[in-house]
């Protein structure tokens, strides 16, 4: 398989599948940048390959699949998955792959140390949507040293987001005291604090209040260590449904793509 006119390496890491993505000169030194994907298109790791390569950035370029999603589906494919969303997205959902893809983070990152040769150095993470999340967790969590981070229309605060979603489909949704106390520990800007890494966020003009609001919340509370750049005339969608395989990228994908090498590139020095 090629992405962008590149060799890809596919594999197993810590059991998170992935996709790389090698650094156009692979004899110079390259820092390691990782992404989650999105649950909206792209919701693959291959997908998110092709919507963001980043060909221009000297560094691995790392595309984890999330729990829950491409070959982690739950066993009873799509239709279990949409049941589990629709019984209970909070605690179903959002939290189980959130806490399990940033409980497998650092010993992937040790794993793809090891099997793509790529030395001890910075890392930049990457999180699209609820993979922005993930990333949020992760850089929280603090326990792989992250130099540098960009999110694309992230979820920063989830209550806002589960709100947005019962006004979008038109459903319920029920909260308990276990789904308050996920929310509440996924707000991202009420733990801006717990963040050190220098953080870009990439917001579609066109995203919802849910999605926008919260960002530049976030993006205020870190001061100078916070950037965030508007894409014009994009929704939340990096990529064109259903967003499994790799596809061209779209207009906004294309911007994107340009702010996170740019981004990478003055952050990350070998």
């Amino acid at each position: 398989m090629q992405i962008a006119g590149q060799e890809v390496i596919e594999g197993v890491a810590n059991g998170v599948p992935f996709v790389a993505l090698p650094p156009s000169d692979r004899d110079a030194p390259a820092p390691l940048v990782l992404t989650w994907h999105m649950m909206s298109p792209p919701c693959t790791e291959q997908a998110m390959a092709a919507a963001v390569p980043m060909t221009g950035l000297q560094a691995w370029k790392v595309h984890l699949g999330m729990p829950m999603f491409g070959k982690r589906l739950p066993r009873g494919g799509l239709e279990e998955f949409f049941k589990l969303a629709n019984e209970d997205a909070v605690i179903n959902v959002y939290e189980p792959v959130t806490e399990q893809a940033a409980a497998e983070f650092p010993g992937a990152v040790a794993e793809l140390r090891a099997r793509l040769s790529v030395v001890d150095g910075p890392v930049g993470v990457v999180g699209g949507s609820a993979g922005g999340e993930v990333a949020l967790e992760v850089l929280t969590r603090g326990e792989v040293e992250i130099a540098a981070a960009a999110l694309v229309n992230p979820v920063t605060q989830l209550a806002p987001v589960v709100i947005a979603n019962q006004r979008i489909y038109d459903v319920t949704y029920h909260w308990s005291d276990a789904s308050r106390a996920v929310a509440e520990r996924y707000d991202y800007v009420r733990r801006a604090a717990e963040i050190h890494a220098d953080l870009l966020m990439v917001i579609g003009e066109d995203d919802d209040v849910a999605i926008r609001e919260p960002a530049a919340a976030l993006v205020a509370a870190l001061g100078g260590k916070g950037e965030q750049v508007i894409i014009p005339g994009m929704a939340h969608e990096l990529a064109e449904a259903p967003g499994i395989e790799p596809a061209p990228q779209t207009e906004g994908a294309v911007l994107v793509d340009a702010e996170l090498t740019k981004w990478f590139s003055q952050r990350l020095k070998v």
